[in-house]
């Protein structure tokens, strides 16, 4: 079995992925995390590695940057791969106050400027939510862990570089964070029947000018990755 983007065979990629946008994010937390980590894809360089934690089999595959990468991505692993719970391992930028570098925000659901939902045709505008499952034993985790979380809806944008600057204007909606992938990914999950959420760490606040670097995105958000893979148990 292989798509146009994912050269894994069938049994190489597990019922569980966790999905970065940087692929070598992915290959950061499979050699870090995972226990006899092997690379199953490599096409146009979204890695995506399969390996053990704790005696669970999980995979880490990158998603690439946007929602029409993670669309792609997703569906893919969704459909063809047997895949049923992808957990998004992202950056984030803060949009409410309450934030700051390193925070880890849990998106229980998101808003959008895009326009992916057209595709299906619906007669409204569809809410994208996480599954509840997964958000729940997350946030029960986060607290096992003595890991500080904000959960809350996010602002999925089409535009890193906005000349509109509408961030401003989402923190009336006491939206926590502005990212680019999870609107497509939850709505990809619940055409398709599974199951998915987001967990973003803050990398940056563009109120106030903090940031991380891109090295310290790749290998520094440690916090994260241990919640997303402790909450596959």
């Amino acid at each position: 079995m292989s798509t146009p983007h994912n050269s894994a065979q069938k049994g190489d990629i597990a019922e569980t992925v966790l999905m970065p946008g940087d692929p070598l994010r992915a290959k950061f937390a499979a050699e870090t995390f995972l226990d006899s980590p092997r690379l199953v894809n490599s096409v146009r360089g979204m890695l995506a590695y399969t390996g053990m934690y704790k005696g669970k089999e999980v995979s880490v595959m990158a998603s690439g940057m946007g929602m029409p990468s993670i669309g792609i991505y997703s569906y893919e692993l969704f459909k063809f791969y047997n895949v049923q719970n992808i957990i998004r391992i992202g950056s984030a930028g803060a949009i409410s106050d309450d934030l700051h570098i390193r925070d880890i925000v849990i998106a229980s659901a998101c808003a959008t400027n895009s326009n992916f939902a057209a595709q299906y045709r619906l007669p409204g505008i569809p809410a994208a939510a996480a599954d509840f499952g997964l958000l729940r034993k997350a946030y029960d985790t986060a607290l096992k862990l003595g890991k500080n979380v904000h959960v809350g809806a996010v602002f999925s944008s089409d535009t890193f570089y906005d000349d509109a600057d509408s961030l401003a204007e989402w923190r009336k909606m006491n939206v926590l964070a502005v990212e680019m992938e999870s609107y497509s990914l939850y709505l990809t999950a619940s055409r398709l029947g599974k199951k998915a959420l987001c967990i973003c760490t803050v990398s940056d606040c563009p109120f106030t000018g903090e940031e991380c670097s891109a090295e310290e995105r790749e290998k520094s958000f440690v916090d994260m990755i241990e919640l997303a893979l402790e909450s596959t148990l």
